[in-house]
């Protein structure tokens, strides 16, 4: 029997923006993501836990260019002192955001991070919060990327869910990367 893990204060939605989850620049299983990321966006919110949805700005000409339709969020935000969008250009939330410093205000000292993609804007923010002393849940089944395509000499092509994995893996020496999006259970920080 799997045991459940602490509740967290905090919810991390990273980059679920229209380019990523739709049309053909969906990550594989989008459906799916957007399916456990709605799941644990209701149950972070009836608990009354901090939420945060990174939004990426791509470059120009890039699928989440700033105001073009691939830019937008997928999933509403809904209007609360504990919902916010930090707006970000590196693969790490953290850098040079306010992310840190809205945490910091409410309190949260333990955090789950979903969202695209695993191993570059995901496990980024995933790898800082570790950093910064938060205890981090990343839900296997609530993170997602593309396939890496083959390297003619290097190796195959490499299907999303392994490279899904592979950067959980690589933090799963202080992060729970085992949990399920169903099993993650949220609590109000001290600062709500």
């Amino acid at each position: 029997m799997t045991e459940t893990p602490l509740p967290v204060q905090a919810l991390i939605v990273v980059d679920v923006q229209k380019d990523g989850v739709t049309g053909a620049g969906a990550v594989p299983g989008a459906d799916v993501l957007l399916d456990r990321t709605a799941g644990l966006l209701a149950r972070a919110r009836r608990a009354g836990a901090a939420v945060v949805h990174l939004q990426n700005d791509g470059g120009p000409g890039a699928g989440d260019e700033p105001f073009t339709p691939g830019w937008a969020l997928h999933l509403p935000v809904v209007d609360s002192p504990a919902e916010s969008v930090i707006r970000k250009t590196w693969d790490d939330g953290f850098k040079d955001t306010s992310l840190g410093a809205v945490l910091t205000a409410a309190g949260v000292e333990s955090l789950a991070v979903c969202g695209v993609m695993s191993e570059m804007c995901v496990q980024a923010t995933a790898r800082t919060a570790l950093e910064l002393g938060y205890r981090v849940v990343l839900p296997h089944d609530a993170h997602a990327t593309h396939d890496v395509p083959a390297a003619p000499g290097i190796s195959e092509a490499v299907p999303a869910a392994v490279v899904s994995r592979v950067a959980a893996w690589a933090i799963s020496a202080d992060a729970d990367v085992t949990t399920p999006a169903a099993d993650v259970r949220f609590s109000a920080p001290p600062g709500a």
